[in-house]
């Protein structure tokens, strides 16, 4: 533990925020899941909303400096890729 006053709270702060950002990638992963199990299906209404729930949760761990813009826009084009395809299918 240091002994200077700003590296404690800089300390505390920084578990603060890893607790944080584990907190939202797992709800990110999670929602990414739940699209990908939901394209494999044949509702296409049901995976067009956890599509939009995946393309949410994505964006906004893009502004939060989760996970890379470049990164997050290759999981969503592979997403609606797939919901393009059980549409067409249909």
């Amino acid at each position: 533990m240091p002994n200077i006053k700003s590296a404690v709270k800089r300390v505390k702060t920084n578990e603060k925020r890893r607790q944080l950002n584990a907190s939202h990638k797992s709800a990110l992963r999670t929602a990414v899941k739940v699209a990908d199990t939901a394209l494999t299906g044949t509702d296409v209404e049901t995976a067009k909303a956890a599509l939009a729930n995946a393309t949410k949760k994505l964006d906004k761990a893009v502004t939060k400096g989760l996970i890379h813009r470049n990164a997050a826009a290759r999981k969503k084009s592979r997403l609606a890729k797939r919901l393009n395809a059980i549409t067409a299918a249909e």
